[in-house]
């Protein structure tokens, strides 16, 4: 290859501007200096595409990572999601993915089976934060919560998705999907630095470094964090140490792309989740400010992950890929939940301890081919994927109902023994519990007729679903072990009325494991125990418009999906029941209202029908607006306010414990100050909850349970970013 022509190509990608990596270094007429990130080109899947281009107020992408599909522009997908970006990231100064998630009207954020792990409800269904994919593929993650310093973008994709991105491995995602793209070295060096303080004491401390060989063909780039301290909830400390690496290598027809990345995460006397028996309704939500977990119960986990991505152009329209990836997790935790039992807020809790350690091993391969018939012009991709889980587990537990408090004061007990008799294995050496095989072969066609204003998309995944299940004592494979398979299709239909208006509908399906009837609260005491149901199977039609020109974007969309729900029948045999129906209607807004205001937000319109009742955890509307303003008379300064809504919602099947709306009010503000032509300095400043609202943020998070999860209080944060 020719070392001019590849210089060449760099730079129009550069001036594609693909991606936002650092803060401009370009003065202004009046002496001022951008807030905009440099535009520039990264392989972070090692595609031919690259990263799309971000869109006017830099907060969102023009595309994103379409499954098997690969990097596609909005305006040219049947399909509903948004990107978000490391700008928007940075300057609202977002810890994980539950506070970037927290822009997305569709979206928002509760937590898992009786711990502290990241849940967003996406339509109303829940993803869990161990299905969310890192470039296209499962498992690598954290299982239960991820530093935002990883993250170059977070793409939500709102619906069904499995024939994109195969069955989510936890039993989750029918509702929608959350992709993470990791960090790229940018076309010129990065080199940055941001100290961090907020409410509690906590403080933080991260850099960031990147660079290009001469030839430009070789990036690198480093990232590493370290927060420890109080955080804004009296009573709950956080730590946080992680570190990654991200390689890229371009050729004219070979990409290489590689990651390596370490995380450990650690929680003391958090928030729990709180739940409420039966028949009682809900009172207010306890202070916020002030944890009412006890001291003792903690989380702590430790996560390394790589990945490795390649991709080969075998002529000008044949491409293929391959990408392999591997986890190694260890988590601890004590966990203490209370049960509230009566109006005054009473509760009842028991201590549980838990032991797990996972290793994972994933990997997908595939080849596009673009040819013509005559008029019609096709992308034909044919992929495979298999994933692969084994995870060791142990548990234990003291009397149930054994600890009481109140939910109102926080008053601290006396750790209570485990009983040692639960049979639940070795906490210090616990013994492999599950293992889980995925495999999927998926094919597509994307048609373009009538000169590439009609886009067709068509294709069928065939998944096969293995899961086995083990004694946690003897290591015995259980009767009970899962092996079924079924194929979701998919159809899509775009057509573009004009460069600036396009219109689409779709069928698209999802796909979850069946139960494992007595595996779960829900099924335990069923007269079927050991039977295995079919896989569950969600359908969903989609019409939308899309709109994007001057600056503006923004789309409708009107969804209606079907999903199975067991539950025991009149004989207590436990079956699939009845099908919850939601129908909803989405506005999406984004980018430049002027030239010194930006928007992001819509409202989500969701009625959730589960044989005649709301669904648990959906509330009727979500609505978001978040507003960015630069000052005229001082073009470095830029002010933001975000309020967030969500209306009242339901706790129980039953529709007797309603939980209350709330709105939250979110400020912030930065301030670039240029100290050379080469080095800046960017203070940003934000307070979340401006208000001080005691809500309750979140209902539900697993499937059948009512899970409250206490709102964030007032917060203050305070960084500092130093490039040079």
């Amino acid at each position: 290859m020719r070392p001019t022509a590849f210089r060449l190509s760099a730079l129009t990608l550069a001036v594609l501007a693909a991606t936002a990596q650092a803060q401009t270094s370009a003065q202004n007429d009046d002496g001022s200096y951008d807030l905009d990130a440099v535009q520039v080109q990264s392989s972070a899947d090692a595609s031919k595409e690259g990263l799309s281009e971000v869109f006017a107020g830099g907060q969102v992408a023009e595309g994103g990572k379409v499954g098997i599909l690969g990097t596609q522009d909005v305006m040219d997908t049947p399909y509903s999601y948004t990107t978000y970006t490391e700008q928007l990231i940075e300057d609202q100064q977002a810890d994980s993915v539950g506070d970037i998630l927290l822009n997305d009207p569709a979206v928002r954020v509760a937590r898992g089976f009786g711990n502290y792990q990241q849940v967003y409800l996406v339509r109303g269904l829940p993803v869990f934060s161990d299905d969310i994919t890192y470039n296209g593929l499962y498992g690598l993650l954290p299982r239960q919560y991820l530093a935002s310093e990883f993250i170059e973008r977070v793409q939500v994709f709102r619906g069904a998705n499995t024939f994109l991105n195969g069955a989510a491995p936890g039993g989750s995602g029918l509702g929608g999907a959350v992709n993470i793209v990791p960090k790229r070295a940018p076309n010129r060096d990065l080199n940055q630095i941001t100290l961090d303080t907020r409410s509690g004491g906590q403080t933080g401390l991260a850099a960031d470094f990147a660079g290009r060989s001469e030839d430009g063909r070789f990036g690198t780039r480093v990232n590493v964090a370290r927060r420890d301290g109080d955080t804004a909830v009296d009573g709950e400390e956080a730590e946080l140490s992680m570190a990654h690496i991200g390689l890229d290598f371009r050729e004219d027809v070979f990409r290489l792309s590689a990651d390596l990345g370490f995380q450990k995460h650690r929680v003391d006397g958090g928030q729990p989740n709180i739940t409420y028996a039966a028949g009682v309704p809900i009172g207010d939500a306890p202070d916020a400010d002030e944890s009412i977990g006890q001291s003792w119960t903690y989380s702590d986990s430790n996560d390394v992950f790589g990945t490795l991505r390649a991709e080969y152009d075998f002529a000008d329209n044949i491409t293929g890929w391959l990408a392999v990836g591997g986890r190694h997790g260890e988590e601890n935790s004590t966990f203490a939940n209370p049960t509230v039992n009566d109006t005054n807020g009473d509760y009842t809790a028991y201590r549980f301890d838990t032991a797990r350690e996972d290793s994972v091993l994933t990997g997908e391969t595939g080849v596009r081919f673009n040819f013509r018939t005559g008029t019609v012009g096709h992308a034909v991709t044919v992929s495979a994927a298999s994933y692969q889980l084994k995870s060791d587990n142990a548990f234990d537990y003291s009397t149930f109902g054994g600890l009481s408090g109140n939910i109102y004061s926080r008053d601290p007990i006396v750790l209570p023994p485990l009983l040692g008799t639960v049979g639940g294995g070795d906490l210090d050496d616990p013994a492999m519990t599950i293992k889980t095989r995925f495999r999927s072969v998926a094919v597509a066609d994307q048609l373009s007729l009538l000169e590439d204003r009609l886009l067709v998309t068509l294709g069928a995944r065939h998944q096969a679903l293995k899961d086995y299940a083990y004694d946690y004592e003897s290591g015995e494979r259980l009767d009970s072990s899962y092996d079924e398979d079924a194929v979701t299709p998919t159809v899509g239909v775009l057509y573009k009325v004009t460069p600036a208006v396009s219109v689409y509908a779709s069928y698209i399906e999802g796909l979850q494991k069946g139960e494992r009837v007595g595996g779960d609260f829900k099924s335990a005491g069923a007269a079927n125990v050991g039977e295995v149901l079919d896989p569950y199977r969600t359908e969903q039609g989609e019409v939308g418009v899309k709109y994007q020109a001057n600056g503006l974007g923004g789309s409708l969309s009107v969804y209606r999906s079907r999903k199975p729900i067991a539950g025991l029948n009149d004989a207590n045999v436990y079956e699939e029941l009845y099908d919850q129906e939601n129908t909803g209607v989405e506005l999406m807004a984004y980018g430049n209202l002027t030239r010194d205001l930006t928007v992001l937000g819509g409202v989500s319109l969701l009625d959730a029908d589960a044989d005649g009742n709301d669904a648990i955890g959906s509330p009727d509307t979500q609505a978001n607006l978040n507003l960015e303003y630069r000052l005229p008379q001082l073009p470095d300064l830029a002010v933001d306010g975000r309020v967030i809504y969500t209306s009242s919602q339901y706790a129980d099947e039953d529709n007797t414990q309603k939980v209350d709306s709330w709105t939250r009010l979110d400020l912030g503000g930065r301030y670039l100050i240029a100290l050379s032509d080469s080095q800046f300095l960017t203070l940003r400043a934000r307070v979340e909850n401006v208000t001080g609202e005691d809500y309750w943020a979140s209902a539900g998070g697993y499937p059948g349970a009512g899970y409250l999860t206490v709102g964030a209080p007032r917060t203050y944060m305070l960084s500092a970013t130093l490039d040079f």
